[in-house]
């Protein structure tokens, strides 16, 4: 879906396809008939944003073969879809029976996670549509925040400015210009915005920025509005936004929050797991460069806090475990709507447009307690509800002629 601005920027609003298991070009293309077009009907729309999550075989495969290239595009066109960004975060193999800390690799000290990047980025070039201003592509913060000795620091910083380089040399050939996104995460190398000014300030602003992920950014109880102004007292534009919700236990000690929470400790993701700093805790990590130093104390995992790695109570938790925007999870659980409606309001509320990609990536559907029997409902439920809270903001549908 594109929405106006009231200061004339069109904002493109679509979901992120790595909620669907695809490794090659034809299951890529059996996603759009089974779930993207059938969410389109549901809302009703003559044209839907999807945000691809593009595995390094298919890449390899369009980067190769400029007859899939033209295939992918017609297939989405003729379903009335678009693309104008690219999730660029799993490398490869997101849907195993466990993945894990794995997401991470290869890192940017990596010379792999540069080709792939370069290489989504030629193949998001080709994609555009022709009225589009840009395209995006998110990445993940660096790497995982150990090891990450000096040397592999060192080799990621020059990558990214090759990543500039190579950006530029894109847009000279083709005319179209594609930024890439960090996306800060809980337990990674960048993990607060804080830590992205830090890590990220002085990169080329043209092309390189942050992926912002409400969900991420609300597990680390960083105030929307205060991150918002450090990114761009750093000279870091908000490529992207990711969507998300975060599950938050408002009390952790409650026996009926524990056990919903234990429901959703499961193998495959990983799902990091915050509460505000409280002194008499033990074992939890205390992660560096936290909004406000020490504010906030973690573990790695959900099943790690649950074990006791942080205090239960009296402060509350909140999980990485992306929650639909539209739904509340099992009682006592809530979500971190609010927070992301903030967000929301941060970036595009005011006079001007502070970010123009906005997806909706809840890629956690297939390990709910209770899966979804129709998830092309359950995805359009949630990019209506995000179309109401920007239309709420001023922002106005742009339906094509």
């Amino acid at each position: 879906m594109r929405l106006l601005h009231p200061d004339g920027t069109t904002v493109h609003l679509g979901y992120c396809s790595n909620v669907h298991q695809a490794e090659d070009l034809a299951g890529v293309v059996s996603q759009l008939a089974t779930y993207a077009e059938p969410v389109r009907r549901r809302l009703d729309v003559g044209r839907l944003g999807v945000g691809l999550w593009l595995a390094r075989p298919v890449v390899s495969e369009l980067v190769a073969d400029e007859r899939q290239l033209t295939r992918l595009r017609r297939e989405l066109s003729a379903r009335g879809l678009e693309t104008v960004t690219l999730n660029a975060f799993p490398y490869a193999g997101f849907h195993r029976e466990v993945v894990k800390q794995d997401v991470y690799l290869p890192d940017w000290a990596d010379e792999a996670r540069l080709t792939y990047t370069l290489d989504c980025a030629r193949v998001l070039a080709a994609l555009l549509p022709e009225d589009a201003e840009r395209g995006s592509v998110s990445t993940l913060p660096l790497g995982w925040r150990e090891p990450w000795p000096v040397e592999r620091a060192d080799t990621a910083r020059r990558a990214l400015d090759r990543l500039a380089a190579g950006l530029a040399a894109i847009e000279a050939d083709t005319g179209r210009r594609i930024r890439v996104g960090f996306e800060p995460e809980p337990g990674c190398v960048v993990e607060t915005t804080a830590q992205a000014a830090r890590h990220l300030g002085g990169l080329d602003p043209e092309r390189l920025g942050v992926c912002l992920d409400a969900c991420h950014l609300a597990v680390g109880f960083e105030e929307p509005a205060a991150a918002l102004r450090r990114l761009a007292d750093a000279g870091l534009p908000v490529v992207k936004l990711q969507a998300a919700c975060a599950v938050e236990a408002t009390d952790p000690a409650d026996p009926a929050a524990r056990a919903a929470l234990r429901r959703l400790a499961e193998p495959r993701f990983l799902h990091q797991t915050r509460t505000p700093r409280d002194t008499t805790a033990h074992g939890a990590r205390d992660p560096a460069g936290a909004p406000d130093d020490g504010a906030v104390l973690g573990t790695d995992d959900l099943g790690e806090a649950l074990d006791g790695g942080l205090p239960a109570g009296p402060a509350p938790w909140r999980v990485h475990f992306h929650a639909p925007l539209h739904a509340d999870p099992e009682p006592p659980l809530r979500t971190t709507a609010g927070h992301l409606t903030d967000v929301l309001a941060g970036l595009l509320g005011g006079p001007a447009a502070h970010c123009d990609h906005i997806e909706v990536e809840t890629y956690t559907w297939s390990v709910l307690p209770v899966p979804p029997t129709d998830l092309p409902g359950g995805i359009a439920a949630e990019l209506a509800w995000a179309r109401d809270r920007l239309t709420a903001l001023g922002l106005k549908e742009d339906h094509p002629e």
